[in-house]
């Protein structure tokens, strides 16, 4: 079964309300193009000022790193804050003034800086390496690698890079999900998935993502 097909059944099963596309980014050829053909030398010029929140070690750990991670998913991120598909005021304010290709531009950039190093921690409590490699069949979970992959790096389009991801960050954007403040995942997949979490299993897991270093 496909990744979101696998997500579909879970929204299905779980009883939950399915919103269907909460985004207004299409995946047009020509869209996928424009981030494609993207220009990452203007995107780092551009990204002059995200770097005050989005640089390697910032003072907010709880802001996300963008360094490797999917250009798809960085413009779709920025595309949605601009539309208020994704709802956040300082964000809304930092992107009003991007066009898409500002957006493809900067996208480009950082998904091709060098990825934070993932090192996986040594002792994984049994019940979060369930979750990560084989999910949760009584809750019908998918693993978290059906979509993320093994290495925790995600998957085009949409599905973003976990891997050495700031826990901090990590937790609190699942606890968004899980209470529905945050709401632009396609077919509400990551808030069927995380209603079905619970606190401490979000944490763990955002805990696990981030690595040994934290």
């Amino acid at each position: 079964m496909k990744p979101h097909h696998l997500f579909a059944a879970c929204a299905v099963f779980s009883g939950l309300a399915w919103a269907g596309p909460s985004s207004q980014v299409a995946w047009t050829l020509d869209t996928l193009r424009q981030v494609e053909r993207a220009d990452p030398n203007k995107g780092k010029q551009l990204a002059a000022t995200c770097e005050g929140c989005h640089a390697p070690t910032p003072g907010n750990a709880a802001n996300p790193s963008l360094r490797g991670q999917l250009a798809t998913y960085l413009y779709k991120q920025i595309r949605d804050y601009q539309d208020g598909s994704r709802q956040n005021p300082v964000m809304a304010g930092m992107v009003a003034g991007l066009s898409a290709q500002d957006a493809a531009d900067i996208a480009a950039y950082y998904s091709r800086e060098p990825a934070p190093e993932w090192r996986k921690q040594m002792l994984i409590p049994d019940n979060i390496e369930q979750l990560v490699g084989r999910g949760d069949g009584k809750r019908i979970l998918p693993p978290c690698q059906a979509c993320h992959e093994a290495d925790g790096r995600g998957q085009k389009i949409d599905i973003p890079a976990l891997a050495a991801q700031r826990a901090a960050y990590l937790e609190q954007t699942l606890l968004a999900y899980k209470s529905g403040e945050r709401h632009n995942d396609l077919y509400s997949r990551m808030r069927s998935l995380t209603q079905q979490l619970s606190d401490e299993e979000i944490k763990q897991l955002a805990r696990y993502y981030a690595g040994a270093s934290e």
